[in-house]
């Protein structure tokens, strides 16, 4: 009896993972390649964790207002799925498949509520206290700001790093440090976006990220420039710390927001709100094959 029900869960977590992986193929191409430059120990631990971010992001930013929930319904959508991933990672199991790839992630990594809550704080965020229809957009100043990037992007980077280093023992200074660059790097990341998706945001959802009353200027735009190549020089910093089949993948993922930030410095503002800055395909390629080029050669200096 026990071996049947052993391999029972073990085909149904392979199938959330399969969902999980199909969450990451429709809505990130540069995520997905970063993570197949991972080892295979991490790959689908980090995929199970995108997945779940992305889910609850879609949740919030209009999936279930064009579904025809009400304000309170959306609310409630939400609450539901914090519920039910918090008694996953209790139980080690959920029938909802994204969660239950998620939960299995967060018990063999042992990412706890110290990570998870921020996360769903920053979701809540993004809801407000009203309904889109009858409240102003929602703006954030630099506190407000500094909280949800941590809960957004900061916590996700930790998450990570914790699959990364759930088998190494290192130093608590060694820890501290490697704490700080994904907690950058995380910041980075979302900061860029908030840049890229300022059409969006504002037209779309209504929301302001950046602290701007109306319309950021350019010397705005440049002073969050500088604010993410700071972030980025610090998360590039700790990269030879990591784990060897870690590096490459966490060095073509930051590449390709230093990519993204040198077209930002490009771009007028006027642009940045009528469109979203890329980068194509065969420059993101060739930004992963330096990646794992630097990663080689460091481990065989």
């Amino acid at each position: 009896m026990s071996v049947a029900t052993d391999t029972s869960f073990t085909h149904f977590t392979r199938t959330a993972e399969r969902a999980a992986n199909q969450v990451i193929s429709a809505y990130s191409t540069s995520f997905g390649l970063a993570c197949r430059l991972l080892g295979s120990r991490h790959r689908q631990h980090v995929r199970n964790i995108y997945a779940l971010v992305r889910v609850a992001d879609e949740l919030v930013d209009g999936v279930t207002a064009e579904a025809g929930l009400s304000y309170q319904e959306q609310c409630d959508a939400l609450t539901h799925f914090i519920d039910e991933t918090h008694r996953a990672v209790q139980l080690g199991y959920s029938s909802d498949l994204i969660i239950h790839a998620f939960a299995q992630t967060a018990r063999t990594a042992r990412i706890d509520h110290s990570l998870i809550d921020p996360f769903f704080d920053s979701m809540r965020m993004d809801l407000g206290e009203q309904s889109a229809a009858t409240s102003p957009p929602l703006r954030f100043d630099a506190d407000a700001h500094d909280g949800y990037v941590h809960g957004s992007a900061e916590v996700v980077g930790l998450m990570c790093l914790r699959v990364f280093m759930r088998d190494e023992k290192i130093d608590d200074a060694d820890a501290a440090a490697l704490e700080y660059g994904a907690s950058r790097l995380g910041a980075a990341f979302q900061n860029i976006n908030f840049l890229r998706d300022l059409a969006d945001d504002t037209t779309r959802l209504g929301r302001s990220y950046l602290g701007t009353s109306d319309h950021l200027e350019d010397h705005q735009r440049m002073e969050w420039v500088s604010t993410v190549r700071a972030q980025l020089a610090d998360a590039n910093a700790v990269i030879p710390m990591l784990p060897r089949d870690a590096r490459a993948a966490v060095r073509s993922a930051s590449a390709l927001f230093q990519a993204l930030t040198d077209r930002i410095e490009q771009t007028t503002v006027d642009e940045l709100y009528r469109s979203r800055v890329r980068v194509p395909d065969a420059v993101k390629a060739g930004l992963a094959a330096r990646a794992v080029a630097s990663t080689w050669m460091e481990m065989h200096r």
